[in-house]
């Protein structure tokens, strides 16, 4: 017979968004179950190919607030300064952390010390629970509460106030709820790996718009960098299929051998690029989150600090609805609100400037390089873009201002 366990909150899909929601939860004393399928800890010990982040100011703020900063800034690289420039054209742009008046702009964070981090914060607090590697079979919501049930070393159901849909751009929440995803397709393909350059430009990242997409650099302490080569689907199998001088010799030519050779590449990974929206956030009892919610093109690194901001206003939520009934239509109505604006302008924001680069007419190219100029010259520009960039622009949660949820 399946055992039954109650809770206030139940956070299916423990990655980094929702790994870092039951962190961000952690002092209001609410009992958390969160439901993740990969054992944690199972890709072993660090290595060259691990996968970074580019956190913007804002998160390592959010990230700050919620006491879990430290465990990552030591691996943490710093982002001092950004290069913005087209491939074959004069227009460039130059951003600095001096500038915005901030310590950098962003900080490039290995994904596993990230979550090694939220984990270990979350391991000590013994209001949340964890159920990994643990899997969604199924769950059903009315206005009593939620009771899911979910397979791991036996069947358990599980009840609760309110489910949180953390479980990615394939989620299985989303699905069982019946609500669809607007999806935008844009033909490209993002390759990605780590790579060591001969000539590094210390705590700077670069990233080039090319014909088929943009290029980026991401600095992660030394020669080494993340390197990310958009380009269109049906040229990526090509790219991953060469060997790793004769890619190596391609993407330092990306950047005009401004870096000199690229000495080592790791390993390729590829991801199909998309921007992916669900058709609603909010049902019964139950709240869409993460890339669940928002899936979008990689360009100016705007994904996961757009879900953490996510995370950051929704604690805010719940911590005003502490006391009452965390899943009730007039909370979940209060996040999805606070959230329209800065998903929709963001969402917005990463779909233009991919197109606006991926246009390869000439007068629309002559813009373009124009405005890169243009921003160069007008400081007042500049600060404005940085100020959204970075997420600082707005009204601010209270975890990235420092100030307790409750």
């Amino acid at each position: 017979m399946a055992k039954s366990n109650e809770y206030d909150l139940l956070i299916v899909g423990g990655g980094l968004v929702g790994a870092s929601l039951a962190a961000a939860l952690a002092p209001l004393s609410l009992k958390i179950a969160m439901v993740e399928a990969v054992p944690f800890g199972s890709r072993g010990q660090p290595s060259f190919d691990d996968r970074a982040t580019a956190l913007s100011e804002g998160s390592r703020r959010i990230f700050q607030g919620m006491g879990v900063w430290s465990g990552m800034a030591a691996e943490a690289a710093p982002i001092r300064h950004i290069h913005v420039s087209e491939r074959g054209r004069l227009g460039a742009t130059r951003l600095s952390a001096e500038e915005a008046e901030v310590e950098a702009l962003g900080w490039v964070t290995p994904n596993r010390l990230i979550g090694k981090a939220l984990m270990e914060f979350i391991a000590g607090k013994p209001g949340i629970t964890v159920y990994a590697p643990a899997k969604l079979q199924s769950f059903t919501a009315d206005a009593k509460g939620v009771e899911a049930i979910i397979e791991a070393d036996r069947p358990l159901t599980l009840k609760a106030k309110l489910l949180i849909a953390a479980d990615g751009a394939q989620s299985e929440v989303r699905r069982q709820l019946g609500i669809g995803g607007e999806k935008w397709d844009y033909a490209q393909t993002a390759v990605v790996c780590n790579a060591r350059v001969e000539r590094p430009e210390a705590e700077t990242a670069f990233e080039r718009f090319a014909e088929a997409g943009p290029v980026a650099l991401l600095p992660m302490g030394g020669d080494k960098y993340g390197f990310v080569w958009v380009l269109s689907t049906n040229a990526a199998p090509s790219l991953l299929g060469i060997d790793d001088a004769a890619f190596a010799e391609q993407a330092a030519a990306m950047f005009g051998g401004r870096f000199g050779k690229f000495t080592q590449v790791g390993k390729r990974a590829s991801h199909p690029l998309s921007m992916v929206r669900a058709e609603a956030q909010q049902a019964t009892r139950t709240l869409i989150i993460g890339n669940a919610a928002h899936a979008l093109h990689p360009v100016a690194a705007q994904g996961f600090n757009l879900s953490v901001r996510d995370v950051a206003v929704l604690a805010e939520v719940l911590a005003e609805a502490r006391g009452g009934d965390l899943g009730a239509p007039d909370v979940l109505a209060r996040y999805v609100d606070a959230r329209k604006g800065d998903q929709r302008g963001t969402a917005l924001f990463t779909d233009i400037l991919n197109r606006l680069f991926a246009n390869p007419l000439g007068v629309v190219a002559r813009g373009r390089n124009a405005g890169l100029l243009a921003m160069e010259l007008m400081p007042t520009a500049r600060k404005t873009f940085l100020k959204h960039n970075m997420g600082l622009a707005g009204r601010q949660p209270k975890l990235a201002r420092g100030l307790p949820l409750t």
